[in-house]
């Protein structure tokens, strides 16, 4: 054997022998801007609130998040709602008989790399994630993989192997999110908008949580919470005239990330929105044929006609752009 060889073999070994190695039952620290897909972290570089963590929403259990203790231990009384059944379901879209029986064992990465294909905004029309939380835990029986808080907190419910449900025929191939603002309404419906925007000091509008029991569940209760911008948006969905305040800063920016990671671990989602021949926003739902071909981001309103969430105000420019950019770096 060569020395040079002899040499190599020697550091080699040697730089091993000085890596230090994990102790029995030392804690693996997160960082906290991690998602989970197969089991697997990946960071995000935005806070990250998993089902696993104190304060997490957790969407694998059957029972109602925020009902009295003692109705949860009564599995024999009636519930309201549809509670104690699983709330979410198994991918199945594009996998053969085979593959369905091997994704019961466990789903691979590349396998649900195949399968996930878009990527689902909606607006959670509750305000808060602890709101949208109740609603589709407690009251309707059904999930998201993510929500985003007005502070930018998100939420992960489920891992991304699990088929959500969401967005009716685009559950099994997409990862959806419920971002918290309570909607769009048509011009002539104000109330709950002037509930919850108003003036503050300096005559620019501020959220305001009008009902305690919705409490936010993360720190933004000490945050200024603005919209993005402070104007009204009016804007057309379906042929429908509606009006919403925006998003805030802190959710723009959060989501950007968010895009920017899916995009980067499924990469059949196109980090894109749907375009008309102009290259204009489709404000409509995609028909069937074109929405089967359809990899990217999309709008609830683009999957169903009576939908209209994220709404006119939400700024699809400002969310591609940002998430273009985190991927370039």
């Amino acid at each position: 054997m060569r020395w040079w060889l002899l040499l190599w073999v020697f550091v080699a070994v040697t730089a091993e022998a000085d890596e230090p190695r994990p102790k029995i039952g030392e804690k693996l620290a997160r960082e906290g801007d991690e998602i989970m897909v197969c089991g697997q972290l990946f960071h995000t570089t935005t806070k990250v609130v998993l089902w696993t963590d104190p304060g997490g929403f957790d969407a694998y259990r059957v029972e109602p998040r925020f009902a009295p203790l003692d109705r949860q231990r009564q599995r024999d009384a009636p519930a309201t709602g549809p509670a104690w059944r699983s709330h979410y379901g198994t991918r199945q879209r594009g996998l053969s008989k085979v593959e369905l029986e091997e994704v019961r064992a466990g789903w691979d990465l590349p396998l649900l790399q195949r399968v996930v294909d878009q990527f689902v905004i909606h607006f959670d029309a509750v305000g808060t994630s602890r709101g949208c939380f109740e609603v589709l835990q407690d009251r309707r029986g059904l999930s998201v993989h993510f929500m985003l808080d007005l502070d930018g907190t998100i939420y992960q419910s489920l891992d991304l192997k699990e088929s959500a449900w969401h967005a009716t025929k685009a559950n099994s191939r997409s990862v959806g999110i419920e971002v918290a603002n309570v909607g769009a309404y048509p011009l002539t419906q104000r109330d709950r908008l002037d509930q919850w925007y108003r003036p503050g000091p300096d005559g620019k509008i501020r959220i305001v949580n009008p009902d305690p029991s919705q409490a936010l569940a993360s720190t933004a209760g000490r945050i200024d919470l603005r919209p993005s911008r402070d104007e009204l948006i009016v804007g057309t969905i379906h042929g429908q005239k509606l009006q919403q305040y925006d998003f805030t800063p802190q959710q723009y920016e959060a989501l950007a990330r968010l895009t920017a990671t899916l995009c980067t671990i499924f990469p059949l989602i196109k980090c894109d929105y749907p375009r008309d021949a102009s290259g204009a926003l489709v404000t409509r739902n995609l028909p069937d044929a074109e929405y089967e071909l359809y990899h990217g981001i999309l709008g609830h309103y683009h999957v169903q006609t009576n939908k209209v969430d994220p709404g006119p105000a939400f700024q699809w420019d400002r969310l591609i752009d940002s998430a273009r950019k985190f991927m370039a770096k």
